[in-house]
Parts: structure tokens; C-alpha cells; sequence
């Protein structure tokens, strides 16, 4: 298991283009089946993926100006990665 510097509150609920406080790191963590979608900040889409249950987790590298959103209600938290 890898090891989070925490850097920002917690964000919870169905994202709609947000760029988690111009995080380069975010751990999201889905509450139910979610697809994520990342964007720039012109809004053309970079990357989706899909979390398939609740409980699933993933952590996106991303520009400060990328935006994330989801179709489900996720935990999305900024953070760095501890080396």
C-alpha cells in the first residue's frame, strides 16, 4: 500500500469538473460504480476510467488546471505522494 501526504479537505459527492484545489495528485475513492473523466482545462477530455464497486480507489496525476468528474458519488481527496 502506498503512502499519502494528505494536502487538502476532502471532496464528496458526483464531481462535475472539478480540479480538487488545483491538485497535481488526487486519490479518489468511489461510493458506488463510477466512471472518472479527466479533462484540461480547454475541457477536452485526456483519460476516463472506471471504478467498478464501492470501495474501489485510484490516484490521478494531473495538471493543476485538469478537472475530474464522475457519474457516482466518490471521495475525492488531493495528495502527494510520500517517497
Amino acid at each position: 500500500m502506498a503512502t499519502f501526504i494528505l494536502k487538502a479537505a476532502l471532496v464528496s459527492g458526483t464531481l462535475s469538473d472539478n480540479n480538487i484545489g488545483r491538485a497535481q495528485f488526487v486519490r479518489i475513492v468511489a461510493q458506488a460504480q463510477a466512471v472518472i473523466t479527466v479533462k484540461n482545462s480547454d475541457g477536452d477530455t485526456l483519460g476516463t476510467t472506471q471504478l467498478y464497486a464501492a470501495g474501489d480507489e485510484i490516484t490521478i496525476e494531473k495538471a493543476p488546471g485538469d478537472t475530474i468528474s464522475s457519474s457516482a458519488n466518490v471521495s475525492a481527496t488531493a495528495v502527494a505522494p510520500r517517497s
